[in-house]
């Protein structure tokens, strides 16, 4: 690798506004996933298959806010660590390792989770539109994706299956950096990565835009099938549950764009980049990559607010920490959402 001689040298954006940011994000998603685990743990019908997604998501997003700390310490103070400081493996090995391994289960439970409301959707619809075989078969496997049990056995596979490919690409970068000897923690071989972790990375690339794709064709498909039903039906009290679902949707394709995007547009540019041995310019790739990391663990610790937005037996139950009794007008609101989704 031509650049492997080439000293990073961190500005004042990565080492200083960078730990500033994840300082920041740390209590405020800490706080928000701990009270919605707590939330989930006491108050939610675990039956539900939303709750198993929404709960593995918490459990990632906390995964993720452990990491910040080590990563404000790491631009902070990672050009003046040694690479085989025991700092320095932590903040990199361990860190590296939770935060990929959870951005992307948090990905994948994301589409899993929009398939599993235009599921419902489709569920409550009326059949005469979907007689064809090959629509049929569609159906069929929506249908898995709002089955608890199904959606208990994929958070699993998901969980395992990307901690498996990470594991052994982080396990081989170690070992290709220990034959070669590094001194500094901060350097181009550290955020570049190896073969094996280019690899992995393409991988991991290439699962993003696939769940990407799949959000926005289902939140396409859901407002092209409520366009055929309404000539055909009016919706009455299915209403509620239609716009809440095609809400759902257009949230999560919304936190999908934001921010996740920009990170997976720019990586493959990352590392064509990277062939160039312009110390400079290198310097300047890889912070840009490292904002549009932190861009995507941010994500984190907004999710408590999103949920509280868009599901309303969880706002029922936090308003409850809060109050002796809650208002008339949010136990009916309860009740018909808690009616109409009890299915999914």
């Amino acid at each position: 690798m031509r650049n492997s001689t080439c000293l990073l040298q961190p500005s004042l954006a990565t080492s200083v506004a960078l730990p500033v940011i994840y300082s920041l994000l740390f209590p405020a998603g800490s706080f928000g996933n701990i009270l919605a685990a707590w939330i989930f743990s006491k108050q939610a019908p675990t039956k539900r298959t939303q709750y198993i997604y929404l709960g593995n998501l918490v459990t990632a997003n906390l995964l993720i806010c452990s990491t910040m700390p080590f990563l404000a310490a790491y631009f902070a103070r990672g050009y003046q660590w040694n690479y085989d400081s025991v700092t320095c493996r932590i903040a990199n090995h361990l860190g590296t390792l939770i935060m990929h391994v959870s951005m992307y289960v948090t990905i994948i439970i994301l589409c899993s989770t929009a398939l599993s409301q235009y599921a419902t959707l489709k569920k409550n619809s009326d059949t005469q539109y979907s007689q064809a075989v090959n629509e049929n078969f569609y159906r069929c496997v929506l249908e898995k994706f709002r089955q608890p049990k199904f959606a208990k056995y994929l958070c699993i596979i998901i969980w395992l299956t990307v901690l498996c490919i990470t594991v052994i690409a982080i396990a081989y970068n170690v070992q290709a950096k220990d034959m070669e000897g590094h001194h500094q923690c901060y350097n181009i071989r550290v955020e570049a990565g190896e073969f094996t972790t280019r690899i992995a990375a393409s991988v991991a690339t290439a699962c993003f835009f696939l769940s990407f794709m799949t959000v926005l064709l289902s939140y396409y498909s859901l407002n092209k099938h409520l366009s055929k039903i309404q000539k055909n039906t009016c919706l009455g009290e299915k209403h509620l549950i239609y716009s809440t679902v095609k809400r759902n949707i257009l949230v999560i394709q919304m936190i999908l764009t934001i921010c996740f995007l920009p990170y997976h547009i720019f990586r493959p540019i990352f590392y064509v980049l990277l062939t160039n041995n312009d110390c400079p310019r290198l310097s300047y790739l890889v912070e840009v990559k490292n904002f549009l990391t932190c861009l995507a663990a941010a994500k984190s610790s907004v999710d408590p607010i999103i949920i509280l937005l868009l599901d309303k037996t969880f706002k029922k139950s936090l308003y409850g920490l809060f109050t002796k009794s809650t208002p008339e007008h949010h136990k009916r609101n309860a009740v018909i959402f808690t009616e109409e989704t009890s299915k999914m």
